[in-house]
């Protein structure tokens, strides 16, 4: 895999190394913030639908990466949070995309474990069920199923 130079935002060559890339951690290619954390937009592969944001850790990533399954960092649990534990919803991750910039992760998944799968603690498709209208937020996409079923 072809990764970026540290602290350069694109790929380039050492020189002298006739323009060939230089090889090196592809988790050190990731600007990781003060925390030692990044962001992360799972996508939905199918229909392109943005399931949900989270954070990831260097050991979230490289877990992902490993395993093909999504592997979030859960801040207020302090620990890595492997999607689907409780809820049976895994997603199974086809592809890892990393920014310009190199500080946010897109995930393109396939979400499990229900039909149509359900990606939110809510019980819905998406996180982003709510839209802004009339100076209000109104949930705009309906339970698929009741989360007092999905976490015991």
């Amino acid at each position: 895999m072809l990764t970026r130079l540290a602290g350069t935002g694109s790929p380039s060559a050492r020189p002298g190394s006739r323009g060939r890339f230089t090889r090196m951690n592809w988790l050190d290619a990731v600007k990781w913030d003060a925390q030692g954390l990044v962001p992360v937009i799972a996508q939905e592969a199918g229909s392109g639908d943005v399931l949900m944001f989270a954070w990831m850790n260097r050991e979230a990533l490289a877990k992902t990466a490993e395993l093909g399954r999504a592997v979030y960092y859960s801040r207020s649990r302090g620990k890595l949070w492997f999607k689907g534990e409780e809820s049976g919803h895994v997603q199974t991750v086809h592809e890892i995309r990393l920014d310009c910039d190199n500080d946010v992760v897109l995930l393109k998944v396939t979400q499990l474990g229900h039909e149509p799968g359900i990606a939110c603690h809510t019980g819905r498709h998406s996180c982003f069920y709510q839209r802004h209208e009339n100076g209000e937020w109104r949930a705009v996409e309906s339970v698929l199923k009741d989360p007092e079923t999905i976490y015991k």
